[in-house]
């Protein structure tokens, strides 16, 4: 099973911001949203050839979830 981790999507938008449409991902992954975040300033600068008005990023899951149920312990 493949691990959780973060990728960020360069998004193209629309003037304000408005109808933006996944432009593309980078392939940098991150092991935590924080770290992510911090690389948007520097994805940002790599993906000015976008051919949208306004060019932003979005950090997101990727990978799979694991769910796990809950037990509880019953004394007798």
């Amino acid at each position: 099973m493949e691990p959780l981790f973060f990728v960020m999507a360069i998004m193209g938008c629309s003037d304000g911001n408005a109808a933006c449409a996944e432009a593309r991902v980078e392939t940098a992954r991150y092991a935590t949203m924080a770290q992510c975040r911090a690389a948007m300033p520097a994805a940002l600068m790599r993906n000015t050839d976008v051919d949208y008005p306004v060019v932003a990023a979005n950090c997101r899951t990727s990978g799979q979830y694991t769910a796990q149920a809950k037990t509880s312990k019953r004394g007798a």
